[in-house]
């Protein structure tokens, strides 16, 4: 199963690469800061075999290193552009859904790309069908919290991850929680990055997903 050549249609550059097994959920791809379009699609290829892959790139850079929204340090998100961002994303994803003639995906986050991930389940809660956050972090207390009842959502942090305190790691598992979303926290003895353990959890959890 081979990415297409990268695209700009829709105004992200992105790789798609079509299901090649009836029923299984499409999958949309968010990579980690410095990553690209192709990053994550051998991982997702391992935890989500046959389904199609949206893979778009962040368009922001920082020091050259591509992601999907600014901070203003470390930690220290700029809300206001996370905001706008996260419904920029959410109109590509729409009319890639159309246009690639795909349902509601699932999303599969690194890093920056879980933080998007987790802001678009709470601005846009219809848009998709469950969340795999991988080394997520949430800073701060979101003003409201929209009905993600049933949502599934896996949220794989590491324990000696220098990144993510234990507060914002636990605060954005207790928000999807009281969002009504259906959550499994998993903590890995690893750090910021993944392991072979992320891909073990994350393959069984995707697999529940496709029953």
């Amino acid at each position: 199963m081979n990415a297409s050549a990268p695209s700009t249609d829709f105004g992200f550059i992105h790789c798609f690469v079509p299901a090649a097994r009836p029923g299984a959920p499409a999958v949309l791809l968010l990579h980690g800061t410095g990553g690209n379009e192709d990053d994550l699609i051998p991982l997702a290829q391992a935890i989500a075999p046959g389904s199609a892959l949206l893979s778009p790139r962040g368009k922001v850079l920082e020091m050259g290193m591509p992601r999907y929204f600014r901070r203003l340090a470390e930690g220290v998100f700029d809300i206001e552009d996370l905001t706008a961002r996260t419904d920029e994303l959410a109109a590509f994803v729409r009319q890639a859904q159309a246009g690639y003639g795909v349902g509601k995906l699932v999303a599969i986050g690194f890093s920056n790309g879980a933080n998007i991930a987790w802001s678009l389940l709470f601005r846009h809660p219809d848009l998709l069908a469950g969340a795999l956050l991988m080394r997520p972090v949430l800073p701060f207390d979101p003003p409201a919290l929209p009905d993600l009842a049933g949502i599934p959502v896996l949220v794989l942090s590491g324990s000696d991850d220098p990144m993510v305190s234990p507060a914002q790691r636990d605060r954005l598992a207790r928000v999807l929680t009281t969002a009504g979303a259906d959550v499994t926290a998993e903590m890995i003895r690893a750090g910021h990055g993944l392991t072979p353990q992320d891909v073990a959890r994350a393959t069984a959890w995707m697999a529940r997903l496709q029953g």
